[in-house]
């Protein structure tokens, strides 16, 4: 999940890159191994033997923003993404909006990374060296810095390279997947796609866990703002953010299938032997390890891969919109300042960098655990972005319906983006707390409860913003459409 683009570049090179790359753009933007491995296991607190049905319901909501983005990249291919869309598809206003929730988004990418990566190495050497539970987060700490240089001096991980680490995150979980379903033998069955199977609250209890198995597709629209630079990009586009939603989301489910059927469904929540707290907090390596043996280090080294590459992107993302909102005057302009050699907006860089590594370990430890504070920066993340979805697919009908009624298709422009929005309000209820027509909707334990407020409170700051903008400085607050163009 991060904006895409050159820093300083008044134009994008045109027909460089075709499907392949930039479908590997929302691929590797997913961290499928770090979602399977961090992500999911939140569900299943909620959701329990019934989380493969959470995943599927998730693919179901994402692949209908999916189709509206593919629909509004037909006719607005821009590097601005889904500020475009919304701000072309409904209003400037929301486009704003959809700005001001990315800016709060793009910063906590990088740190929910670090988490896993400071996790399942602190893990790991636990239970293998006996080292203390504490370690998560010098290790956490290590994972930033490390990502802080290569931000620093503009190493990013090629499209070669990053296709391969994609690949081999991808193919170890799948030989994992099917290892565990021929292990569970009889025990294989498909009451995993029932509501009611191993939770409190059948279907209520699966829609709360969306709230994670979403988090886990989130990153699946990063080619959107490559509209400028693919070849037949109103083909290219459509086809890469439809593809990568499909491709990951049946990852995920056999992922998640495997597991639930080998851990037995009944199990997966229980709240002293479920799944998330199996193996200390890390229940892939233990799954690997019943299974595979010394071999389980395949899935460690997928992980911190996984962790690595995507915060990678998610720091520079975060980096580049300060660079922009520095040039902009709305940050302190002193972060538009590049670097002489490397050309990095090396001030952006040192800013994003110690926030990254203090946001990390300081939320971890004041919340207790590392998942702790995963389960806040996860859940701040989903229901910004899942806001976000629903006003995209909203942008999909509006669009048809003002300005290309002759070309309006009740599939793609009316049924597709209604049934989006309708499969994510109880999303956003269960995150409230809130139950809809006798769902029994389950809502989220603390810390991820406070979420929410947070999400308002930013909300609300930003219509402040607004308004002042809007009175004061009108330039700036059009300068927030170049930031999502350019950055």
């Amino acid at each position: 999940m991060s904006t895409q683009g050159q820093l300083g570049a008044a134009r994008l090179e045109r027909d460089a890159i075709g499907l392949a790359p930039v479908l590997f753009q929302s691929i590797t933007h997913m961290a499928p191994a770090a979602a399977v491995a961090f992500s999911i296991i939140f569900a299943t607190t909620y959701a329990g033997g019934s989380t493969p049905l959470a995943v599927v319901l998730a693919l179901v909501a994402c692949l209908m923003v999916a189709i509206s983005i593919g629909q509004l990249a037909r006719h607005l291919p821009s590097a601005g993404g889904l500020y475009t869309y919304n701000a072309r598809g409904l209003h400037p206003t929301v486009g704003y909006f959809v700005a001001w929730g990315f800016m709060m988004a793009e910063p906590l990418v990088a740190p929910l990374l670090y988490l896993i990566f400071g996790n399942v190495l602190s893990v790991y050497l636990n239970s293998h060296f006996n080292t203390p539970t504490w370690l998560w987060a010098p290790l956490a700490a290590l994972a930033g810095a490390i990502v802080w240089v290569l931000v620093y001096r503009g190493i990013r991980i090629s499209t070669e390279a990053g296709v391969a680490l994609g690949a081999f995150e991808i193919v170890v979980f799948l030989a994992l997947a099917v290892t565990l379903i021929i292990a569970a033998g009889s025990n294989n069955t498909l009451s995993v796609f029932s509501p009611g199977t191993g939770n409190s609250s059948g279907l209520g209890s699966v829609f709360a866990g969306m709230v994670y198995t979403v988090l886990a597709f989130i990153g699946f629209e990063a080619a959107a703002p490559l509209g400028e630079e693919a070849k037949n990009p109103r083909r290219t586009i459509p086809q890469a953010v439809v593809w990568s939603c499909v491709l990951i989301g049946l990852f995920y489910l056999v992922c998640y299938y495997a597991a639930t059927v080998y851990f037995g469904p009944s199990q997966m929540a229980d709240p002293k032997n479920g799944f998330f707290g199996f193996n200390g907090g890390d229940p892939w390596d233990g799954l690997a390890a019943k299974v595979w043996g010394p071999f389980s280090i395949l899935v460690l080294l997928a992980i911190i891969n996984s962790a690595i590459a995507n915060s990678n992107a998610g720091a520079n993302a975060a980096t580049r919109m300060g660079f922009a909102l520095g040039r902009a005057g709305i940050l302190p302009r002193r972060l538009a300042a590049v670097h002489p050699r490397f050309k990095t907006p090396y001030v952006a860089v040192h800013v994003q960098g110690a926030l990254g590594i203090a946001i990390a370990v300081v939320l971890g430890f004041v919340l207790s655990s590392p998942l702790n504070a995963f389960a806040l920066l996860g859940t701040m993340v989903t229901l910004i972005v899942v806001v976000i979805y629903i006003l995209t697919n909203l942008s999909n009908l509006v669009f048809y319906w003002r300005e290309r009624r002759e070309e309006l298709n009740p599939i793609w422009n009316v049924l597709v983006p209604v049934l989006g929005v309708v499969i994510f309000i109880p999303v956003l209820l269960a995150s409230f707390g809130i139950d809809f027509a006798g769902l029994g909707i389950v809502s989220l334990t603390a810390p991820a409860n406070a979420a929410p407020w947070i999400d308002l409170a930013w909300l609300v700051l930003g219509a402040a913003l607004y308004a002042y903008l809007s009175a004061r400085s009108p330039a700036a607050l059009k300068e927030t459409a170049t930031i999502f163009v350019e950055a």
